[in-house]
C-alpha cells in the first residue's frame, strides 16, 4: 500500500490545482452555451434572473434560472441589438434596456428600450418603447482621445428617471466617470449631465461596466473588472458627495452584469473569455 502513497498524493494535488478560484465570489451556476457574453442582469423572480448579451448579439431577453438553465426567451420588437450594455427595473416591474454601448464614441443613435414586465408577458414577443438621447458635452463623433468619456455599461432606475454611469476611454487613461440623466418615458432628450465620480485609477477597473441600486433603495453599487463600489443612503443628484467603499473581489475576469438579491445580497455575471467566466455568482455585502 505505501508505494501507491506517492502516486495518490500527486492525483490529489493535481485535483486541487485545477480547482476553479472565484475569489471571494460564492460560484452559483454556469450560464448555457448561447449566453457566452451576458452584459446585463436584472432580477424579477426569486431563482431567476433576465439577462442581455452585447454587441453582435440578438435582439432577446433571456429568463434563465439560478440553477443555470434556460426558462424563456422574449424577442423585442421594435428594437435592434447595437450594443446592448445593462439592464435595470422600476418598481412597477418594468424592465430597461441601455443600448449605449459606445467603445468609438462615435454614435449618434443612443437609445434606451423600455419594455413591461416581462415577467407576465404570455408570448414570444415583447413590445419596446424607446427613449432617445444624447450626451450635451459631446459635440464630436469621436471627439479626441483624451475626451473620449461616452460609452457607457451601466445605469439604474431612480424616482422616475434613469442615470448613466459612463465609461471612461479617454488616453490617457483619466478615472473619470460621468453621470447623466434622462427622464424614464419614451421620447427624444439631451441628457442632463449631473457630476463626475472617480473611483480609482486603473483602468482596467476603474470603469464602470454594471450598476444596480438595493430593492429598499439605500444602496448603490458600481462593478468593474474585479472590484465593487458601493455607497449607502446616496443622492444621485449630488453623487459626487457620496463615499464609495471599494472592495476586491479577488477574481479579475470581464465581469460586465450586477443586480440585487435582496438588500444586503449581489448578483455578479461575467462574459466569456477563453476557459474563464459565463458564471453567476454571489456576493453578501456585509462580508469583509
Amino acid at each position: 500500500m505505501t508505494r501507491w502513497w506517492p502516486f495518490a498524493f500527486l492525483i490529489l494535488l493535481q485535483a486541487c490545482a485545477q480547482q476553479p478560484y472565484y475569489g471571494i465570489l460564492e460560484h452559483i451556476n454556469t450560464f448555457p452555451n448561447q449566453l457566452s457574453e451576458v452584459s446585463g442582469m436584472v432580477q424579477l423572480q426569486p431563482n431567476s434572473v433576465w439577462v442581455i448579451e452585447d454587441n453582435g448579439n440578438k435582439d432577446y431577453l433571456y429568463k434563465v434560472g439560478t440553477n443555470g438553465r434556460p426558462i424563456k426567451k422574449l424577442k423585442v420588437k421594435n428594437a435592434k441589438n447595437n450594443d446592448w450594455e445593462d439592464l435595470t427595473k422600476d418598481q412597477r416591474g418594468n424592465v430597461y434596456i441601455g443600448d449605449f454601448g459606445n467603445n468609438d464614441n462615435d454614435r449618434k443613435d443612443l437609445v434606451i428600450y423600455k419594455v413591461p414586465n416581462p415577467e407576465v408577458e404570455p408570448g414570444a414577443k415583447i413590445e419596446a418603447e424607446k427613449i432617445y438621447f444624447r450626451y450635451p458635452q459631446q459635440t464630436k463623433f469621436p471627439p479626441k482621445k483624451e475626451e473620449q468619456f461616452f460609452d457607457a455599461e451601466g445605469f439604474v432606475h431612480w424616482n422616475n428617471h434613469l442615470y448613466i454611469f459612463t465609461k471612461d476611454r479617454s488616453r490617457p487613461y483619466q478615472g473619470r466617470t460621468k453621470v447623466y440623466r434622462v427622464p424614464d418615458e419614451k421620447g427624444n432628450y439631451e441628457a442632463t449631465f449631473i457630476s463626475d465620480i472617480y473611483l480609482c485609477n486603473k483602468q482596467n477597473h476603474c470603469s464602470v461596466t454594471g450598476a444596480a441600486i438595493s430593492p429598499d433603495g439605500n444602496t448603490l453599487a458600481l462593478i468593474g473588472y474585479g472590484y465593487l463600489y458601493t455607497t449607502t443612503n446616496f443622492n444621485l443628484d449630488s453623487i459626487s458627495k457620496s463615499t464609495f467603499k471599494t472592495t476586491y473581489l479577488k477574481h479579475e475576469t470581464q465581469i460586465e452584469s450586477i443586480c440585487f438579491k435582496d438588500d444586503r445580497t449581489v448578483l455578479i455575471a461575467d462574459e466569456q473569455s477563453k476557459t474563464k467566466g459565463r458564471n453567476l455568482y454571489k456576493y453578501h455585502l456585509n462580508n469583509p
